[in-house]
């Protein structure tokens, strides 16, 4: 598992990249290959999320069912 503050730091590069590809396509007058590059944005830091959930609840089962 990575690192919290690595995690944070991924999810943020994440949205600072898709930011500009939504702001360049917008520009360019493709707004609807820029609300797709957004929702597949929130699609990939979403995965992020659901990862470190998932991480957080093995730790908890770890805890109570005291299981190494």
């Amino acid at each position: 598992m990575l690192s919290d503050a690595s995690v944070i730091f991924q999810i943020a590069g994440i949205g600072i990249i898709v930011a500009m590809i939504h702001t360049i396509l917008k520009q360019m007058g493709k707004e609807e290959y820029a609300q797709f590059a957004t929702l597949v944005g929130f699609i990939i830091v979403l995965l992020f999320v659901i990862n470190g959930i998932s991480d957080l609840f093995q730790e908890i089962k770890s805890v109570f069912l005291f299981q190494g």
